[in-house]
């Protein structure tokens, strides 16, 4: 965690200084001083004012369809602003709430949970696959519930390299499973439930949207016996 000044945070924050705390495959995110939100920020989608609002209203028609496709058990708001930043560029910042207590489904030890808990944590995500399915025959797409981080903006960089491209799949296909979620959350209310945090869509061309689909249908048969193997004893394989 570090503090980065920008003068895109000017909407949220009076001294443009926000605690950058994770940073995903194109997004950075960071978290108000109060705690109460976090906002994230895509620095490489900077553009002209109207280019920024189509983009903001493209990401929050996703968001919304992403989170009726996952329903309010499963799903936090997301909110648009468009800023002028540093550089003179009109971002997009998301603003959602602050899941105080909350973990992301890779920081889970699911070993040390009782088997109440598993049972319910592979419920959820049970769950989250049928609704996702559902909302992928009827539209041909669905939200991303695995995702990637990078530790800083050098960090994404390196890992969009071509040289990176086989610790990529390799990572995509195999170690990459909703037990090590990056994007889902387990929340430490009294209901624990699953949520997602990030509402991305794939940005790329019909024939990559339909590869990335189509292994994204092949990957959720190996994620139920993955969910299966972590209900019964706690073993995350691949882990």
């Amino acid at each position: 965690m570090w503090l980065e000044t920008d003068r895109a945070f000017a909407p949220v924050d009076r001294d443009d200084n926000l605690d950058r705390i994770a940073g995903g495959n194109e997004t950075e995110v960071y978290r108000t001083d109060d705690a109460r939100f976090v906002v994230k920020l895509k620095h490489e989608l900077g553009c002209s004012m109207p280019e920024a609002l189509r983009q903001a209203r493209q990401m929050r028609v996703a968001a919304e369809r992403y989170a009726e496709c996952l329903g309010p058990r499963h799903s936090i708001p997301s909110y648009y602003l468009l800023s002028r930043d540093s550089e003179d560029k009109v971002q997009v910042l998301v603003v959602q709430p602050f899941l105080r207590n909350a973990r992301a489904l890779f920081d889970v030890d699911y070993k040390n949970l009782s088997k109440a808990e598993r049972h319910e944590i592979a419920s959820e995500l049970r769950h989250i696959i049928k609704r996702s399915l559902r909302y992928f025959w009827r539209s041909g797409s669905m939200p991303d519930l695995y995702g990637r981080t990078a530790s800083s903006k050098s960090d994404r960089t390196k890992n969009k390299s071509i040289w990176q491209l086989p610790r990529r799949l390799w990572s995509f296909l195999v170690r990459r499973n909703l037990l090590q979620a990056h994007n889902l959350m387990l929340t430490d209310d009294p209901q624990q439930r699953v949520v997602l945090i990030d509402y991305d869509f794939v940005r790329r061309g019909p024939l990559y949207r339909l590869t990335y689909f189509g292994v994204r249908l092949l990957l959720f048969l190996r994620d139920h016996a993955v969910i299966l193997a972590m209900e019964k004893s706690g073993n995350v394989p691949g882990r």
